[in-house]
Order: C-alpha cells, then sequence, then structure tokens
C-alpha cells in the first residue's frame, strides 16, 4: 500500500528532469495530436489493466470523429472565407458612397 501512496506523493510526480504532467496535460505550446497518432497509440499492459482490444477500438473510434472534426472545421473556414469575401463585394457595390 505504502508503494501505491508513493507515487502519488508531490516529489514523486516529477519524474527526472521530465515536465511536471508527464505530457498528459496539453498547453498552448504543444502541436494537437494527429488521427495516426491516435490510432497508433499502444499501452503498457498490466496486470490487471484495461482490455487491450477495447481500448484500441475506443481510440480509433476517438481519431474517427477527430478526422471528422477537422474536415468539417476546414470546410466552414473556407465558407466562411467565401461569405466574407462576398459581403465584402457586395458592401463595396451598394455602399452609401459607392459610384454606379
Amino acid at each position: 500500500m505504502r508503494n501505491v501512496l508513493n507515487l502519488f506523493h508531490p516529489t514523486r510526480r516529477r519524474g527526472k528532469g521530465g515536465s511536471p504532467n508527464q505530457g498528459w496535460y496539453r498547453s498552448d505550446s504543444c502541436r494537437p495530436l494527429s488521427v495516426g497518432q491516435i490510432r497508433e497509440r499502444r499501452f503498457r499492459t498490466v496486470r490487471h489493466g484495461l482490455d487491450p482490444a477495447e481500448v484500441h477500438a475506443f481510440l480509433y473510434r476517438v481519431a474517427g470523429d477527430l478526422a471528422l472534426a477537422r474536415r468539417d472545421a476546414s470546410r466552414y473556414a473556407e465558407e466562411n472565407t467565401r461569405i466574407k469575401a462576398a459581403l465584402k463585394s457586395w458592401q463595396s457595390r451598394f455602399a452609401p458612397g459607392a459610384q454606379r
């Protein structure tokens, strides 16, 4: 039991020169995860750990959702750019000071 409690001791969390969060916290300086990184992620097995097949299936599902979200975000960004250009064109034609 003492060994388990030592895992959560504040001095133990920092590790040997690594980040204090051991890479679990995503800050603004970190690049976002790619779909491939999620799909290819492997975890070490432990005695009473999670089912590796279930973890892999979940990660694959998350990667698919991430791919869809990124595709939709890029599509919305393109549509937003198109709408802004159309609005700017319309405003320049029909603004009160525009020549007709």
